[in-house]
């Protein structure tokens, strides 16, 4: 099949085409014909993509591990799903992901993908949606009453904070730049301020729900806002390593859930949610798509590899 794999020499391209041999699914695990591979550049520096599981050191590794494609083939004991089903969902962190032909998955991290979504549509999806489900409802007991502080609210998981926390009802304040603003106002948002020329400390107080998706000196300034009580959650990289415990209590990482996601396909079939594809690439493109370099921005959301029709 044909892949796109990190380069791990020094000089070069960051990813590299490569052809590798089909993966089969083993007992528990389901084949899937990539269509589209959402694209999270950050994953580059994580933990997983650097180290398997027993420590060791990874090496040629395919990125990209939420999707949206076909099941291909089935192995024992994952009989949930049929052959030729579209699903959408994540695979294993520490496993070769999506930027590749096939990829393999387990039923519990995907879900039958949203009818009314395009492929690429869907595979913005996964971590951004489950990431601020999780947040906002399982780490930050959000509440219809609640104020919310959203940091990062353009962005990939942003823009899903923003539109969950106003369908739930809560007091929704964003943060954002530019023409940015407009948009994230178009998502839900009851006030939007432009950090680049308002400090958000001198507006905005006594919430109880500081959801933050940028980190550094913008978490730093964010425990000012809360009231007594008031509950912080990050998604920063650099806070997994934080001394301060206030922190490293508040970080989380999302984790796949079958139910969120289907409940997720639900809401965008419906038309209450929306998933939005700043640009696409073909495979080929994955390094540049890996690198930002984005010539053709379609508007904001999340970059996405078109993998195969």
């Amino acid at each position: 099949m044909k892949a796109m794999r990190l380069n791990d020499a020094v000089d070069g391209p960051l990813l590299v085409a490569a052809s590798l041999t089909q993966p089969q699914p083993g007992d528990g695990e389901l084949l899937i014909r990539v269509r589209a591979a959402g694209v999270t550049p950050t994953e580059l520096l994580w933990y997983p993509t650097t180290h398997t599981k027993a420590g060791g050191v990874r090496e040629n590794v395919v990125p990209g591990h939420e999707f949206s494609g076909v099941i291909a083939a089935i192995g024992k004991r994952a009989e949930e799903f049929s052959v030729g089903d579209e699903v959408y969902g994540l695979n294993d962190w520490f496993a070769d992901g999506a930027t590749a032909e096939l990829c393999l998955t387990r039923p519990q991290d995907i879900a039958l993908k949203p009818r009314t979504l395009t492929h690429e549509l869907a595979a913005t999806v996964p971590i951004g949606a489950l990431t601020a489900w999780q947040g906002l409802f399982d780490r930050a007991k959000m509440k219809s009453d609640d104020r919310v502080l959203i940091h990062g609210a353009a962005g990939a998981v942003g823009l899903f904070a923003v539109q969950l926390a106003h369908l739930r009802g809560a007091y929704v304040i964003a943060t954002a730049s530019g023409p940015s603003t407009e948009f994230v106002k178009g998502l839900g948002a009851d006030e939007v301020i432009d950090y680049k020329t308002a400090r958000f400390e001198d507006l905005v107080k006594d919430v109880d729900i500081v959801f933050d998706g940028v980190g550094g000196e913008t978490l730093d300034r964010s425990w000012a806002v809360l009231k007594p009580g008031g509950r912080l959650v990050t998604i920063a990289a650099e806070s997994e390593a934080a001394t301060d415990q206030r922190v490293k209590d508040a970080f989380f990482i999302m984790e796949p859930n079958r139910k969120q996601l289907d409940e997720v396909a639900t809401m965008l079939d419906a038309g209450a949610l929306k998933a939005f594809a700043g640009a696409i690439f073909s495979l080929e493109e994955a390094s540049i798509a890996y690198r930002g370099e984005v010539r053709d921005r379609r508007g904001f959301g999340k970059a996405v590899i078109s993998v195969s029709e």
